[in-house]
């Protein structure tokens, strides 16, 4: 029987406690998502919203590369070692951190780019990008990047819950081709170093027409 997650601020909070007591090397230490500079590379640099940031690591890379950060999570205890990460990478000013649960949460403005990696949030996650998409400025970007969902199997604890994994179909037929332009819809499976099964992601990027 499949393990249900709720996703909710405790859970997020007593995820990272136990990451940081259990691995307190490896925060910090894998690369940003493999997409993300590939996606970026062709944008200027502006407004950016980074949302389910975790403990920063998209989120520095962007700020580096000149983007001015705004990046969100439910968690304190990620937010808390993702701004001790980004003071160590000297772009503090260039990020804000914001603890917010994302299904409720509003930013008051919009954004050059709107982007999420891997996020879990405790709603269906079609609604969640809906809802993130609507905080891109026109002509912006939006960049998803999610788990695939897979009949694969993968072996116990090695793969995301089912509520947490998505269809590239469902995503693209979300995304209104009067107000999207579709630039990048794709299915992939990388293998990481140190993790015995592949990971297999959907990215997703799209650009709102003026």
């Amino acid at each position: 029987m499949t393990e249900q997650h709720e996703f909710d601020k405790g859970y997020w909070d007593r995820h990272w406690h136990q990451v940081h007591h259990d691995h307190p090397g490896a925060v910090g230490a894998a690369p940003p998502h493999p997409y993300l500079a590939r996606e970026t590379a062709g944008l200027t640099p502006g407004t950016v919203l980074d949302a389910g940031c975790g403990t920063g690591t998209e989120a520095i890379w962007l700020a580096s590369h000149g983007w001015q950060v705004t990046a969100v999570d439910i968690a304190s205890a990620a937010l808390a070692l993702a701004a001790g990460r980004a003071s160590d990478a000297g772009v503090p000013e260039r990020v804000r951190w914001v603890e917010a649960d994302l299904t409720t949460w509003e930013p008051g403005t919009q954004f050059d780019l709107v982007t999420t990696h891997y996020a879990h949030p405790a709603m269906p996650h079609l609604a969640f990008y809906d809802r993130i998409a609507g905080w891109v400025a026109p002509g912006g970007s939006l960049l998803i990047v999610g788990h695939l969902h897979t009949s694969e199997a993968t072996g116990h604890g090695h793969h995301p819950p089912e509520e947490a994994s998505v269809t590239l179909a469902d995503i693209t037929a979300g995304l209104d081709s009067a107000t999207w332009e579709m630039v990048t819809a794709e299915e992939h499976r990388r293998s990481v170093p140190g993790r015995e099964v592949p990971l297999h992601d959907v990215v997703v990027r799209a650009t709102r027409r003026r």
